[in-house]
């Protein structure tokens, strides 16, 4: 068997930078461990797996441990690899995931937005074994799927230390570390040991949270985000109530063949 395989850095426009993705076209679906296997394989971030259906298509995501419901930058490194390599025709992707129906848009300029659910984080308790996994205090502390752990400064963010260990035992899925950026509206960082990925260099479904949050704290709906990762990478986003759009660009960094 032979599978076709790209690896795509998103939410940057150059490789080496950015998130990166493996992007495997299928024709149907393989069994779900043989697909685990090839995301571990591939030690990734994650892994993305789509198959057409109709004018759609199913798309999965894969960390070198765990399936996960939500992916910005596999789903951004997908669309790349439809428009770019596959001759999808149009401007627009539909994709249809555990998180219902999601799209992806081409612009003119080169920004691919995706079109992803608003997750609001909510006030939680002081939880103090995550504070002590960061090892600094937080001005405030919220949670969706995520940990929202908020601090004054880029500065603070950048100087984060985590304790890996501890923080892979915290009762959320990860933890967001985010901060008033000195150049942009907002930075952040995003921390998931126990799934495998002890820093992600940028995260586009913690955007779904980081945006509503500051949206309402800045009183504007357009705003530009830096995740501050040793890779880095840039996000232009925009709060729709409901919904959020997150953009970027993106590099193709190789193409091959897994051969099983």
């Amino acid at each position: 068997m032979k599978i076709p395989l790209f690896q795509v850095d998103a939410f940057s426009d150059r490789p080496l930078k950015g998130n990166p993705a493996a992007v495997c076209p299928l024709d149907s679906w393989l069994p779900d461990e043989l697909m685990q296997s090839i995301a571990a394989e591939n030690n990734l971030p994650e892994t993305a797996f789509f198959v057409q259906r109709g004018d759609v298509f199913d798309l999965r995501w894969f960390t070198p441990t765990v399936e996960i419901d939500l992916c910005g930058h596999a789903t951004l490194a997908s669309a790349w690899v439809l428009f770019h390599r596959l001759a999808h025709p149009g401007s627009n992707i539909g994709f249809m995931t555990r998180s219902g129906m999601l799209s992806v848009t081409r612009h003119d300029n080169g920004l691919l937005a995706l079109d992803f659910p608003s997750r609001p984080a909510g006030l939680c308790a002081i939880h103090t074994d995550l504070v002590t996994a960061l090892g600094r205090v937080p001005s405030q502390i919220l949670a969706a799927r995520d940990y929202l752990v908020v601090y004054d400064s880029e500065e603070e963010i950048q100087s984060l230390k985590p304790d890996m260990t501890r923080l892979a035992t915290v009762d959320r899925f990860a933890v967001i570390v985010t901060a008033p950026g000195a150049s942009v509206d907002f930075v952040s960082r995003f921390f998931a040991p126990a799934r495998g990925i002890p820093e992600d260099p940028v995260t586009g479904s913690a955007h779904c949270t980081l945006i509503p949050y500051w949206s309402q704290r800045l009183g504007k709906s357009h705003l530009h985000a830096r995740q501050i990762s040793p890779r880095g990478g840039e996000l232009f986003c925009e709060d729709r109530g409901e919904r959020v759009s997150i953009a970027g660009h993106a590099a193709l960094y190789l193409e091959g063949t897994v051969h099983l």
